[in-house]
């Protein structure tokens, strides 16, 4: 496994504002098969970045203007891509992520299992005991959320952002126009399913340290729901209505209205229509249920013939 990650490049993503105190080990800990470091300072206050400035295999970009860590991603994907990375890894500079760990969210990547790969501590018993419960609640009904926007249901913890991509599937995705902020995660994932790419969830504790985290539980309840609704609308109108109609988008076309017009007559009808109220909405759930069994069955598989250079590459070793 090590022997093949020296025939691939790997870039690391390093998003950057205001981790001045844990930036530079984070990037002295990366693993030594790591190719390209990039940091991109967000406008950072602090200029976080001038820790690392000159320091072997670093990249620093620089905004202009604050973008906030979707903004600092998409710039660091770009910059990856022109540095000809295979495999594109974020990480976060504020020191939460083992770079222990990086070698697992590889693997699936390199044995050409995923396009896309990213932690999940809700598989770890002794994660779960160490992280905080208002996190641990807030996560499990995100993830339900985030699965059904998204229509990875075999997803968990949408928020893990130690991720790994393919090269391919980051060329696939409409980069400019990705959430900008903290919804970054779940709009990559939304985009990802529409491009078809095969995402796996790695199993992978949590780190709490002297970070503090600027996602406020304010700003994931006023803002996450009505994106994941565009999110979800966005992706069924493109899988179901432009790219494929199949049995999963009859069943939504006749169960949603029929459902919408259960509970509308049934509001506005007088005492004679509960018989067609409570048809219309008992065949209108009945439909979605379909649908909803569709999509759950219908998540990106992995195409092992799939044209993937970086197996061509290992296999000249």
């Amino acid at each position: 496994m090590i022997d093949k990650l020296h025939s691939i490049n790997i870039a690391v993503v390093i998003p950057s504002y205001r981790v001045k105190p844990f930036l530079k080990d984070v990037v002295l800990t990366l693993p030594e098969y790591v190719n390209d470091i990039i940091v991109v300072d967000d406008k950072c206050p602090d200029e976080s970045y001038t820790v690392v400035e000159g320091m072997d295999k670093v990249h620093i970009v620089r905004h202009e203007v604050n973008q906030g860590v979707g903004g600092a991603m998409v710039s660091g994907y770009k910059k990856a891509l022109e540095l000809e990375a295979d495999i594109v890894v974020k990480v976060d500079g504020d020191g939460q992520m083992d770079p222990n760990l990086m070698l697992p969210l590889l693997k699936p990547l390199i044995e050409n299992r995923a396009d896309y790969t990213k932690g999940n501590r809700f598989r770890d018993a002794e994660a779960l005991k160490s992280m905080p419960s208002v996190r641990l609640f807030g996560n499990s009904v995100l993830s339900f959320l985030v699965k059904t926007a998204s229509g990875y249901w075999t997803i968990m913890d949408p928020t893990n952002g130690y991720t790994a991509i393919y090269r391919f599937a980051l060329q696939d995705l409409p980069l400019d126009s990705l959430d900008k902020r903290y919804f970054f995660e779940s709009d990559m994932l939304i985009n990802l399913n529409i491009v078809g790419a095969v995402t796996k969830d790695v199993s992978m504790p949590a780190q709490y340290g002297d970070e503090e985290s600027s996602l406020s539980i304010k700003k994931v309840i006023m803002d996450f729901p009505m994106k994941l609704l565009k999110g979800f609308i966005k992706r069924l109108k493109l899988e179901y209505f432009i790219y494929d109609f199949n049995a999963g988008s009859l069943y939504l076309t006749i169960g949603l209205p029929l459902l919408l017009f259960g509970i509308i007559y049934g509001v506005i009808s007088s005492d004679s229509g509960e018989l067609i109220t409570a048809l219309s909405i008992i065949l209108g759930i009945q439909f979605l249920l379909q649908f909803l069994s569709i999509d759950m069955k219908a998540e990106p598989e992995k195409d092992l013939d799939i044209k993937i250079a970086l197996l061509k590459k290992m296999n000249e070793m």
